[in-house]
Parts: C-alpha cells; sequence; structure tokens
C-alpha cells in the first residue's frame, strides 16, 4: 500500500462569542482536514487547527509523502523532518493555544495514516495503539464565559427559535448565575458528569465565585476544574486555590512557567494541571525537577500524534502523573481520533475536554458525533469509523473562503469590542 495523493483542505466552522485571556474567538474556528489516499483505493483522515501556515506546510509535505507507506511512521517523521527542520518548545508562543507547527503537521498526516491502517487491516485505530481499555470515553462540560450570540454567520445575533442547548449556546454568560445556567443546560443535553471552567476572563475572586456557585448547583460530587491560562501571579495563584481547596478536582494552568507551578503546588492543596507549563518531551525533566504539575493534558494535535501520546502516557505512569486530554474548537475527525486514543490508554483516568458542543457543522456522513450519557462510545469500525462528507467539506471551504480569516487572533477580535484591549501574560 502505498500513498499516491493528499488532499489539503482548510475549513471555517461557525464559533460563539466566547471569552478567554488571549481575547474573544472570531465567528469563526479554522480547522485543516487532511485526505490521503492510497494505490489501493483507501483513504484516512485527519484535522488539525487551521491557519494559511499549516495549511501550507501540509500542502509542501505533499511530495514528501508521495510514495510511502502508511504504516512506516518512522520513515514518515524522519522525512517530515528533513524537510521542515525541527523545532522546540520556543516555538509554543505564550498564547493559550499551541503555535509550532511541525507538530501539527506530523499529527494531521499520523492521524490519517492511522486511519487507513484500520480499513486495511479491518481493525479500529485504539486496537493498533495497543488494544482497548475501554469502549466508552468520557467527556467534561467546557464551559466559557460568552458574549451573546452564535457566531459564523449570525455573529452576535441570536435565533429566536432555538431551543435546548441550541439556545443556551447563543446566550450571554458573565457572571457566576450565567455560569451555572450554561452548566444546567449543557449537562442535560449532552449527560456529562464533570465541569471545566475556561477562566482568566473575569477578576480572579469572581472567577472563584463562578467555581463555588458550580459547587453548590451540582453538589460536591461534581468534578470541577478552573483554567485561568496562566494569567494570574503566584500570589494570586495560591489566594484563590486556597478559596477553591476541597471544590476542584484540579487547577489548570493558573500561573505561567515550571517554576512557579511548583511554588503554587506546594502552597495549595490541589493536584495542579497543565496544557502550557509542559507541553512537549524536553520539558519533562524540568516539570519531574520543579514538580510543576500532578496531571498533564495529553493533545495528539500538540504532541506529535498518537503515537507519541502513547509515550507521554507511559511517562506520566513512571513519574506518577495523571493524564488528562486538552480540546480546541473541532469537528468529529479530532473527536474520534481523541476517542481511540483515549479507549487505548489506560492512565488516562479523568474526563476529557471538548469543545464539541459549542460547534454545530461537522464534515462526516451521518453528521455529528453523539454523547452518550456524557461519553462516546467507541465502536469496532475499520480505523477512525468515520466517512468524509464531501459536500459538506466544500459548503465549510467555501465558508473558509468567504470568512476571510487565515489564523486565529484573539486579541483583535477582543479589539472589536473593547478597542485597545491587550494581552497580558501576567494579567491579575
Amino acid at each position: 500500500m502505498k500513498i499516491t495523493d493528499i488532499h489539503v483542505t482548510p475549513i471555517a466552522i461557525s464559533d460563539p462569542p466566547l471569552l478567554n485571556a488571549a481575547g474573544l474567538h472570531a465567528p469563526y474556528a479554522l480547522r485543516t482536514i487532511i485526505e490521503i489516499v492510497t494505490d489501493n483505493g483507501l483513504y484516512g483522515l485527519g484535522e488539525v487547527p487551521g491557519s494559511a501556515a499549516t495549511t501550507q506546510a501540509l500542502l509542501d509535505a505533499a511530495d514528501v509523502l508521495e510514495g510511502k507507506d502508511p504504516f512506516q511512521h518512522n520513515a514518515i517523521q524522519a522525512a517530515i523532518e528533513a524537510r521542515f527542520g525541527k523545532e522546540g518548545a520556543a516555538e509554543r508562543g505564550q498564547s493559550p493555544w499551541d503555535k509550532r507547527r511541525l507538530v501539527h503537521v506530523f499529527s494531521a498526516l499520523e492521524v490519517a495514516c492511522f486511519d487507513l491502517m484500520g480499513k486495511a487491516t479491518d481493525r479500529p485505530v485504539c486496537d493498533l495503539l495497543g488494544g482497548r481499555v475501554r469502549d466508552r470515553v468520557d467527556f467534561s462540560a467546557y464551559l466559557f464565559y460568552k458574549y451573546e450570540g452564535a457566531g459564523g454567520a449570525l455573529g452576535f445575533a441570536t435565533d429566536p427559535s432555538a431551543t435546548g442547548w441550541a439556545a443556551a449556546r447563543q446566550q450571554a454568560a458573565l457572571d457566576p448565575a450565567g455560569v451555572v445556567a450554561q452548566a444546567k443546560a449543557m449537562t442535560d443535553a449532552f449527560g456529562f458528569k464533570s465541569i471545566k471552567l475556561k477562566g482568566g476572563v473575569m477578576t480572579p475572586d469572581e472567577e472563584a465565585d463562578a467555581i463555588l456557585a458550580l459547587h453548590e448547583a451540582f453538589g460536591p460530587g461534581t468534578p470541577l476544574r478552573l483554567d485561568p491560562n496562566a494569567i494570574w501571579s503566584i500570589e494570586t495563584s495560591i489566594r484563590i486555590g486556597k478559596r477553591l481547596e476541597g471544590v476542584l478536582e484540579y487547577y489548570e494552568d493558573p500561573t505561567r512557567g515550571q517554576a512557579n507551578m511548583g511554588q503554587v503546588a506546594q502552597a495549595v492543596n490541589i493536584p495542579l494541571a497543565t496544557n502550557m507549563c509542559t507541553t512537549s518531551f524536553e520539558d519533562i525533566p524540568g516539570s519531574i525537577r520543579t514538580n510543576s504539575e500532578a496531571i498533564i493534558l495529553s493533545d495528539h494535535h500538540f504532541w506529535g500524534g498518537l503515537r507519541a501520546s502513547v509515550e507521554l502516557a507511559r511517562i506520566c505512569r513512571t513519574f506518577g502523573r495523571g493524564l488528562s486530554m486538552h480540546s480546541n474548537s473541532h469537528v468529529g475527525i479530532s473527536l474520534a481520533a481523541m476517542a481511540h486514543l483515549a479507549a487505548a490508554v489506560p492512565n488516562l483516568t479523568y474526563a476529557c475536554d471538548t469543545h464539541y458542543p459549542w460547534q454545530s457543522e461537522e464534515v462526516l456522513v451521518g453528521g455529528r458525533l453523539t454523547f452518550d450519557d456524557g461519553a462516546l462510545v467507541v465502536g469496532n469500525e475499520p480505523g477512525l469509523g468515520i466517512e468524509l462528507d464531501r459536500a459538506a467539506l466544500a459548503a465549510l471551504h467555501q465558508q473558509y473562503l468567504a470568512c476571510g480569516l487565515t489564523e486565529r487572533n484573539d486579541e483583535v477580535e477582543m479589539q472589536k469590542v473593547q478597542p485597545g484591549w491587550k494581552f497580558m501574560a501576567t494579567r491579575y
């Protein structure tokens, strides 16, 4: 089986006006969809966060992959590194999302190759990652402070005919009551059993008040998480952490950097988690030295693919780290890959993050994937168990061309609402 073609398609999916430490989500989130075709007529799918630079890099990688065997991941990775060079942790940047290019390229291609391998062997991807340890992968409700509106063509407008979660996802949530209402609507619609709040938006005490309101509304049996995206000082992180001891399941990236996180971890009796200070294998020695977190949030898009994520899981087990899973705005290809990875990793015992409820469009035959009581059921279909809806893909590509966005920039979007607003690496 040899690779003959690679199709790279940038798309734009509607995204509500969600707030975070870096600013405001644009009306559209960008993704890049990859389809690898082989000489025996099979195709495999991959998906990564989109930008014009990532799309061009994937197009440039097409020549590298032509004629390669999709089973030969080591040869493919070596060829990609020879084409693009290597990159280190410094290229990640200070924003809440990872700006490295090479990890995106290899992740997209590797997931598509695993999808191909599964179809060629008539096995699900989780079997190719070592075999499943669970048939159901739990996900967490992912809450945001937000302005009123649904994003996309609606922008800040709302659809008065919407009901249920479709109505709730349009509503503003700028105080503890709004956060609780959002949580109730999302958990009712999807059955999620744990709840995460994206912080770094309001003052630290307001966000602590929201967590305490969620604790009161849902009771002590519901795991709660808070993620300020590292914009708090050590002192603020400790003070708010003390308020939330006995309430949070884990405290994600309250402050910036491993040394600072290590100081907070020593002072606060809550497990610290990270998707920002330990984000690559070269960061692991510093993580162990500073004891900067108890839990690492894996993400196959940013750790270099599915195999790398399995390696990360083994390292976490060796050094006594817990393992959860990070998310960003995505469609079903990424969600399916996340589920297969989680199904095959024994020590990924925390419910995974997902933005999927905030999105409404899909590129898969059959439409959007369905949560069953807060979980995705991982079936036995070959590969990722999904098929590409080419008409839907074409429509979302046209939406990409029409929207005019070429990269994510939450600061620019925030300035449209609050002129002069600037991202600050440490705000409180």
